[in-house]
Protein backbone atom coordinates (compact mmCIF):
# COMPACT_ATOMS: atom_id res chain seq x y z
CA UNK A 1 0.00 0.00 0.00
CA UNK A 2 1.46 3.35 -1.06
CA UNK A 3 1.68 6.29 1.31
CA UNK A 4 -0.36 9.41 0.58
CA UNK A 5 0.75 13.01 0.09
CA UNK A 6 -0.84 13.87 3.45
CA UNK A 7 1.27 11.21 5.13
CA UNK A 8 4.42 12.56 3.47
CA UNK A 9 3.68 16.05 4.80
CA UNK A 10 2.78 14.65 8.21
CA UNK A 11 5.95 12.56 8.45
CA UNK A 12 8.10 15.55 7.50
CA UNK A 13 6.35 17.59 10.16
CA UNK A 14 7.00 15.02 12.89
CA UNK A 15 10.69 14.80 11.98
CA UNK A 16 10.97 18.52 11.29
CA UNK A 17 12.48 17.77 7.88
CA UNK A 18 12.40 20.29 5.08
CA UNK A 19 11.69 19.14 1.55
CA UNK A 20 15.42 19.57 0.94
CA UNK A 21 16.30 17.20 3.79
CA UNK A 22 13.92 14.58 2.43
CA UNK A 23 15.45 15.07 -0.99
CA UNK A 24 18.94 14.47 0.40
CA UNK A 25 17.87 11.21 2.04
CA UNK A 26 16.01 9.84 -0.99
CA UNK A 27 17.92 11.14 -4.00
CA UNK A 28 14.67 12.67 -5.28
CA UNK A 29 14.85 16.37 -6.06
CA UNK A 30 13.23 18.84 -3.68
CA UNK A 31 11.27 20.20 -6.64
CA UNK A 32 9.80 16.76 -7.34
CA UNK A 33 8.93 16.27 -3.68
CA UNK A 34 7.17 19.63 -3.66
CA UNK A 35 5.18 18.66 -6.75
CA UNK A 36 4.18 15.34 -5.17
CA UNK A 37 3.04 16.98 -1.94
CA UNK A 38 1.05 19.64 -3.81
CA UNK A 39 -0.62 17.07 -6.03
CA UNK A 40 0.93 18.57 -9.16
CA UNK A 41 2.45 15.26 -10.24
CA UNK A 42 1.64 11.58 -9.85
CA UNK A 43 4.69 9.73 -8.53
CA UNK A 44 5.65 6.23 -9.57
CA UNK A 45 5.21 3.43 -7.07
CA UNK A 46 8.97 2.99 -6.62
CA UNK A 47 9.32 6.73 -5.88
CA UNK A 48 6.77 6.47 -3.07
CA UNK A 49 8.50 3.34 -1.79
CA UNK A 50 11.81 5.21 -1.63
CA UNK A 51 10.20 8.07 0.31
CA UNK A 52 8.41 5.66 2.63
CA UNK A 53 11.63 3.76 3.40
CA UNK A 54 13.46 6.99 4.26
CA UNK A 55 10.75 7.88 6.76
CA UNK A 56 10.56 4.38 8.23
CA UNK A 57 14.35 4.30 8.66
CA UNK A 58 13.97 7.51 10.67
CA UNK A 59 11.40 5.90 12.99
CA UNK A 60 8.10 6.82 11.34
CA UNK A 61 5.17 4.41 11.16
CA UNK A 62 2.32 4.75 8.63
CA UNK A 63 -1.19 3.73 9.65
CA UNK A 64 -3.97 3.09 7.13
CA UNK A 65 -4.64 5.67 4.43
CA UNK A 66 -3.93 8.85 6.39
CA UNK A 67 -2.28 8.02 9.71
CA UNK A 68 1.34 8.68 10.62
CA UNK A 69 3.19 8.55 13.93
CA UNK A 70 6.64 8.19 15.46
CA UNK A 71 7.38 4.67 16.60
CA UNK A 72 7.96 3.94 20.27
CA UNK A 73 9.42 0.80 21.77
CA UNK A 74 11.24 0.12 18.54
CA UNK A 75 14.44 -1.47 17.28
CA UNK A 76 16.11 -0.06 14.15
CA UNK A 77 19.24 -1.12 12.33
CA UNK A 78 21.23 1.43 10.31
CA UNK A 79 24.05 0.33 8.03
CA UNK A 80 26.83 1.86 5.96
CA UNK A 81 28.08 5.42 5.61
CA UNK A 82 24.61 6.93 5.14
CA UNK A 83 23.21 4.88 8.00
CA UNK A 84 26.00 6.11 10.26
CA UNK A 85 25.15 9.72 9.44
CA UNK A 86 21.46 8.96 9.97
CA UNK A 87 22.44 7.83 13.47
CA UNK A 88 24.02 11.23 14.12
CA UNK A 89 20.90 12.89 12.73
CA UNK A 90 18.80 10.86 15.16
CA UNK A 91 20.99 11.96 18.08
CA UNK A 92 20.56 15.59 17.09
CA UNK A 93 16.79 15.38 16.53
CA UNK A 94 16.29 13.51 19.81
CA UNK A 95 18.31 16.03 21.82
CA UNK A 96 16.83 19.03 20.07
CA UNK A 97 13.40 17.95 21.27
CA UNK A 98 14.49 16.52 24.64
CA UNK A 99 17.88 17.89 25.77
CA UNK A 100 19.89 16.01 28.36
CA UNK A 101 22.96 13.89 28.95
CA UNK A 102 24.50 11.71 26.27
CA UNK A 103 26.54 8.81 27.62
CA UNK A 104 29.10 7.24 25.31
CA UNK A 105 31.23 4.22 26.21
CA UNK A 106 34.02 2.14 24.62
CA UNK A 107 34.77 4.67 21.92
CA UNK A 108 37.67 4.78 19.48
CA UNK A 109 36.81 8.00 17.66
CA UNK A 110 39.13 7.19 14.76
CA UNK A 111 36.49 4.68 13.67
CA UNK A 112 33.84 7.39 13.80
CA UNK A 113 35.94 9.77 11.75
CA UNK A 114 36.52 7.03 9.16
CA UNK A 115 32.81 6.91 8.33
CA UNK A 116 31.95 10.61 8.60
CA UNK A 117 33.06 13.33 6.20
CA UNK A 118 34.94 16.23 7.80
CA UNK A 119 32.10 18.64 7.03
CA UNK A 120 29.58 16.38 8.76
CA UNK A 121 31.79 16.14 11.85
CA UNK A 122 31.98 19.93 11.98
CA UNK A 123 28.21 20.25 11.39
CA UNK A 124 27.53 17.97 14.33
CA UNK A 125 30.00 19.77 16.59
CA UNK A 126 28.48 23.16 15.87
CA UNK A 127 24.84 22.14 16.26
CA UNK A 128 25.56 20.33 19.55
CA UNK A 129 26.96 23.57 20.91
CA UNK A 130 23.71 25.31 19.98
CA UNK A 131 21.36 22.87 21.74
CA UNK A 132 20.82 24.02 25.32
CA UNK A 133 21.33 21.66 28.27
CA UNK A 134 23.18 18.96 26.32
CA UNK A 135 26.27 17.41 27.85
CA UNK A 136 28.27 14.44 26.60
CA UNK A 137 30.17 12.08 28.90
CA UNK A 138 32.55 9.98 26.82
CA UNK A 139 34.59 6.99 27.93
CA UNK A 140 37.60 6.15 25.77
CA UNK A 141 40.54 3.77 26.17
CA UNK A 142 43.21 4.68 28.69
CA UNK A 143 45.89 6.93 27.17
CA UNK A 144 43.83 7.67 24.05
CA UNK A 145 44.01 11.41 23.32
CA UNK A 146 42.10 11.50 20.04
CA UNK A 147 38.93 13.55 20.65
CA UNK A 148 36.22 14.50 18.15
CA UNK A 149 33.94 16.40 20.55
CA UNK A 150 34.88 19.78 22.03
CA UNK A 151 34.95 20.88 25.70
CA UNK A 152 31.95 23.14 25.04
CA UNK A 153 29.63 20.17 25.40
CA UNK A 154 31.72 17.08 26.19
CA UNK A 155 33.86 15.62 28.99
CA UNK A 156 36.21 12.69 28.40
CA UNK A 157 37.45 10.07 30.83
CA UNK A 158 39.60 6.98 30.34
CA UNK A 159 38.52 3.37 30.81
CA UNK A 160 41.39 1.17 32.04
CA UNK A 161 42.84 -0.84 29.18
CA UNK A 162 41.84 -4.18 30.69
CA UNK A 163 38.19 -3.10 30.89
CA UNK A 164 37.88 -1.45 27.48
CA UNK A 165 35.55 -3.15 24.98
CA UNK A 166 35.56 -2.87 21.19
CA UNK A 167 31.75 -2.46 21.08
CA UNK A 168 30.71 1.16 21.76
CA UNK A 169 27.30 2.17 23.04
CA UNK A 170 25.40 5.46 23.24
CA UNK A 171 22.58 6.35 25.61
CA UNK A 172 20.57 9.42 24.59
CA UNK A 173 16.99 10.32 25.40
CA UNK A 174 15.14 7.04 25.92
CA UNK A 175 17.36 5.23 23.43
CA UNK A 176 20.31 2.88 23.53
CA UNK A 177 22.48 2.55 20.42
CA UNK A 178 25.02 -0.25 20.01
CA UNK A 179 27.68 0.26 17.35
CA UNK A 180 29.52 -2.43 15.41
CA UNK A 181 32.45 -1.59 13.15
CA UNK A 182 33.04 -4.38 10.66
CA UNK A 183 33.23 -4.13 6.86
CA UNK A 184 30.76 -1.28 7.25
CA UNK A 185 29.34 0.30 10.39
CA UNK A 186 26.12 -1.07 11.86
CA UNK A 187 24.11 0.89 14.43
CA UNK A 188 21.37 -0.87 16.41
CA UNK A 189 19.04 1.69 18.00
CA UNK A 190 16.81 0.31 20.77
CA UNK A 191 14.07 2.64 21.94
CA UNK A 192 12.97 1.08 25.21
CA UNK A 193 13.18 3.36 28.27
CA UNK A 194 13.93 0.50 30.69
CA UNK A 195 16.85 -0.68 28.56
CA UNK A 196 18.25 2.85 28.23
CA UNK A 197 17.97 3.37 31.98
CA UNK A 198 19.79 0.10 32.73
CA UNK A 199 22.71 1.20 30.56
CA UNK A 200 22.68 4.65 32.19
CA UNK A 201 23.15 3.03 35.58
CA UNK A 202 25.94 0.80 34.25
CA UNK A 203 27.67 3.77 32.64
CA UNK A 204 27.42 5.88 35.80
CA UNK A 205 29.16 3.20 37.86
CA UNK A 206 32.00 2.97 35.35
CA UNK A 207 32.26 6.76 35.02
CA UNK A 208 32.72 7.27 38.76
CA UNK A 209 35.74 4.97 38.73
CA UNK A 210 37.18 6.07 35.38
CA UNK A 211 40.51 7.85 35.01
CA UNK A 212 40.46 11.62 34.57
CA UNK A 213 42.97 12.38 31.78
CA UNK A 214 45.63 15.00 32.46
CA UNK A 215 44.39 18.23 30.90
CA UNK A 216 47.48 18.61 28.72
CA UNK A 217 46.77 15.32 26.93
CA UNK A 218 43.57 16.56 25.28
CA UNK A 219 43.94 16.94 21.52
CA UNK A 220 41.01 17.76 19.29
CA UNK A 221 40.99 15.70 16.11
CA UNK A 222 41.75 17.81 13.01
CA UNK A 223 42.77 20.72 15.24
Amino acid sequence: MSITTAQIRGARGILNWSQGELAERTGISATSIGSIENGQSTPRANTLQTIQKAFEDAGIEFIGQEGVRQKTGDVRVLKGRQGFWDFYQDIYETLRKNPGEVLVSNVNEREFEKWLDADKIETHRERMKEVNDVRYKILIREEDTYYLATPDYAVYRWTPKEHFSSVPFYVYGKKLAILLFEIEPTVIIIEYPAVAEAYRMQFSAIWENAIIPPSKTAKLADA
